[in-house]
């Protein structure tokens, strides 16, 4: 049984066309999304390799350099989750007005996620990645005191 799954690569570009930029300018300028070409098709195996059978390009798996240096993992994550907090907290302005917002209501939302996923990941998480979610959860919950209590 083959699966089809959609997949929608023209970020891929857009990213290499701001490095061109940043590594010419010095800076990127955020362009408007341009219009999105249908997305390509791919063919998903439905049965993935063992966990301890390696990926090779016999399982008809395939990377590349760029691929893993771009890969998302749970550090990146917990890092994006609490810049957005910090945004919604007008801690830092939003990237893409360069206005500092406050909506509190949001910023509880992003760090009782955090808190959640720091409930749901107990004792699946290596040292780094417990420091950094612990840690970015105290630092977010003070300043969502500080800023409830500045509110009165």
């Amino acid at each position: 049984m083959t699966i089809e799954k959609r997949v929608d690569e023209s970020w891929k570009e857009s990213v290499a066309r701001e490095k061109e930029v940043l590594k010419q300018t010095g800076s990127v300028a955020i362009e408007p999304p341009k219009e999105k070409e249908p997305p390509a098709k791919a063919q998903v195996k439905p049965s993935p390799p063992a966990d301890d059978e390696p990926l090779s390009a016999e399982s008809g798996e395939e990377f590349s350099d760029e691929a893993a240096s771009s890969d998302i993992n749970f550090l990146n994550y917990v890092s994006s989750l609490a810049f957005q907090a910090m945004i919604f907290l007008g801690e830092i302005p939003n990237p893409m007005t360069n206005e500092t917002d406050e909506n509190l209501e949001q910023a509880k939302m992003l760090i009782d996620t955090l808190a959640m996923l720091r409930e749901k990941t107990k004792g699946n998480l290596s040292a780094q990645e417990n420091n950094l979610l612990s840690g970015s959860i105290y630092e977010l919950q003070m300043k969502y005191v500080e800023r409830v209590q500045k509110k009165g």
